[in-house]
């Protein structure tokens, strides 16, 4: 904008009013791709926002009119101003009135959207998939269902498809031809300016020659702004034709009047304002009155300038739109079945997305076409999730054949270290289990190696699942132990800063490396429980990362020995083999509630979070979805969704063979291993 800014220069360069032209131009195409970023301010982001564009934009339309008058009063022959710039300057205010309309109405259509999705939610979460049911075919048509809501719902695309964003495209393209007329004209401009300078000549007027401030570069400028305004006009075009097939595409039949009907969200803000109350003290009552009257006066033009504003837009877009149908049915007539929303013909197990889609009142229908795309996006989304696919995680879960290791890995007869025990999460048994198969297995072990990779490809998951259904954080620590346990393990093969290889001494057996590591992670507990007076210190959910590990080592080596009893009755391969079904077992029943995290990720409220949180989830899918067909086989637990998120509660719900030690799984028989 320095050019029509600029009052300093008062040349008379064609290329120079051609390039203070197209600076209008190019400011009138940013104002309509800046259009539908106003779905995503809140309302107190709007007012300074549309101020500062006010700003300026009416700097720059009053700069033109006083350059105009500059160049008149200079005694310039050639003070006349261009057609083409005075058209620029009024569409740019239009557009300037165009984006105000929008911004008074994002808030109605904002609360309008916000209401149809809660009640939408509301339908779709009473046939949301339960837990218990790991059927991928169902949560995959819920994932869909809810980024169909979420696309449709998304605050761009509903002002992109509104008719007044879509008319912006339309006089977006007038502002573009009038720019290309113009720079199509300039010769003959040209050589009528030089006529006018010969004639001043001739009959001895005072001519004014005034060289141009810019020189060379207003070439450069007009051509960089030429090429600002092609690629600027292409997306508010595009909304126009969209808008425009919307509106062919719609199958009702409406009445002339229905078409021109302006719905509550455009007027919604200004009827507020009207209404309410003033926001100052006066206190004479007449003054108040008259107060009271000049604003509704004012509240009252201003909703009938929006109530004619968007009139015109929508009586605009329905003549484009009539226009347009006739032209697509008259070259395009074998085409017409694409048109329609829902094909006759389509199959009746088919889920129909069309309930999922969230429109403004008084909207058209969307295409098939366009609601296709947007199920075809999803269905691209969750095979990302596949490619992604967990695939040595699921070669360990295959492993498992029910949930018996969620209850076998810690014993109820192992004393406990202090008054209350700190309650478990999903992770740290794992992740304290691999430190102890670790510490089992000789540092170049493929088996050892192997179930790293696969428990550093299952714990994000498994963070995931805690995070999510950890709704109060109570649980915050317990994961913190587990982060800290696996860093340890994973990056240095060290537990609590003990080299887990140092701990098996040369010719010690596996029952004296439990030993040791049962031996440290007591000391460590008791040393902290001894010394500790802090009250806060009493629960054991305010415990430092490493006792809450040290405590889980301690139980679980425990339990191990427990189930080994006096001899040595298995050997490295079966405890290896042991500890690893355990695991399994333990990542199997935490996989059961992802049904529920993809639920709850599809569900979330937060207008800005919902599309990004929709999109997580259906890459979740993709990725969980051999899971799920895995898990489908298994017989869960009687457990509620909540109950099913900690791992506390299947314990609970465990039968006798809770008890069983989990070294004590595998019993040696020869040469044959009997579960």
């Amino acid at each position: 904008m320095k050019l029509p800014v600029d009052l300093t220069s008062l040349d008379l360069s064609f290329d120079h009013r051609f390039a203070r032209m197209s600076s209008l131009v190019l400011m009138s195409c940013s104002m309509s791709n800046f259009m539908t970023s106003l779905g995503s301010m809140e309302s107190n982001e709007i007012v300074p926002n549309m101020a500062a564009l006010g700003i300026l934009v009416l700097t720059v339309a009053g700069n033109i009119v006083i350059h105009t008058i500059q160049m008149r009063s200079s005694g310039s022959v050639l003070y006349f101003v261009l057609p083409q710039q005075v058209t620029s300057s009024v569409i740019m205010l239009l557009f300037l009135v165009t984006l105000c309309c929008m911004s008074l109405m994002v808030p109605g259509a904002k609360r309008y959207i916000g209401l149809k999705y809660d009640e939408m939610q509301e339908l779709v979460s009473n046939r949301q998939v339960e837990w218990g049911r790991f059927s991928s075919v169902e949560v995959e048509n819920m994932v869909k269902g809810y980024w169909v809501m979420a696309q449709t719902s998304c605050p761009q695309f509903v002002l992109a498809r509104s008719a007044v964003s879509s008319i912006s495209g339309l006089m977006c393209l007038l502002t573009a031809l009038v720019l290309v007329e113009a720079r199509f004209g300039k010769n003959s401009l040209e050589t009528l300016g030089a006529r006018l300078v010969e004639d001043s000549l001739d009959t001895n007027n005072d001519v004014v020659f005034l060289a141009s401030n810019y020189d060379w570069s207003v070439g450069w400028i007009l051509n960089i702004q030429s090429v600002g305004v092609a690629i600027g006009s292409i997306a508010p075009l595009l909304r126009w034709f969209a808008a425009s097939w919307f509106k062919i595409s719609e199958t009702e039949r409406r009445s002339f009047r229905d078409e021109l009907k302006v719905d509550k969200y455009w007027t919604w803000r200004l009827v507020e304002w009207r209404d309410r109350s003033l926001p100052f003290q006066v206190q004479n009552r007449v003054c108040r009155k008259l107060l009271r009257d000049a604003v509704r006066f004012v509240m009252n033009f201003c909703i009938r300038v929006q109530v004619l504003f968007v009139l015109a837009s929508k009586l605009v877009l329905f003549i484009s739109a009539r226009f347009g149908s006739a032209v697509f049915f008259c070259f395009c007539k074998d085409e017409s079945p694409v048109l329609v929303p829902i094909s006759e013909s389509s199959d009746e197990t088919q889920v129909d997305f069309r309930q999922y889609v969230i429109l403004l009142e008084g909207e058209p229908q969307l295409p098939y076409k366009i609601l296709n795309n947007i199920c075809n996006e999803a269905d691209r989304l969750i095979q990302v999730g596949e490619k992604r696919r967990p695939e040595n995680l699921i070669q360990l879960l295959k492993k498992s054949l029910s949930f018996d290791g969620v209850g076998r890995f810690d014993s109820s007869e192992i004393p406990s270290l202090h008054s209350q025990e700190p309650p478990n999460c999903w992770s740290l048994p794992v992740v304290t289990l691999t430190a102890i198969s670790v510490a089992l297995l000789s540092i170049d072990d493929e088996n050892a190696s192997q179930l790293l990779v696969c428990i550093s490809e299952g714990l994000p998951i498994v963070k995931l699942i805690e995070e999510t259904l950890d709704i109060t954080g109570e649980f915050e620590s317990i994961r913190k132990a587990a982060v800290v346990v696996w860093d340890g393990v994973e990056l240095y093969k060290k537990w609590d800063g003990t080299d887990l290889k140092s701990t098996r001494l040369r010719g010690a057996t596996h029952k004296e490396t439990l030993q040791k590591l049962s031996n440290i992670a007591e000391k460590t507990v008791r040393k902290f429980v001894t010394k500790t007076r802090d009250i806060l210190m009493q629960n054991p959910l305010n415990w430092p990362a490493r006792i809450i590990a040290a405590n889980s080592m301690y139980r679980i080596t425990q339990t191990i020995l427990l189930g080994m009893g006096d001899g040595e009755n298995q050997g490295g391969d079966e405890l290896f083999e042991s500890i690893s079904i355990t695991i399994s077992d333990i990542l199997a029943a935490c996989l059961t509630n992802l049904v529920q995290v993809i639920t709850l990720k599809c569900r979330r409220n937060n207008i800005k979070e919902r599309e990004e949180s929709v999109r997580r989830a259906a890459i979740l899918l993709g990725e969980s979805k051999k899971i799920l067909e895995i898990l489908q086989q298994r017989e869960l637990p009687s457990l509620d969704a909540e109950k099913a998120a900690k791992i506390d509660e299947w314990r609970t719900s465990m039968v006798l063979d809770v008890e069983i030690p989990l070294a004590s799984v595998f019993a040696s028989s020869g040469n044959e291993i009997i579960v």
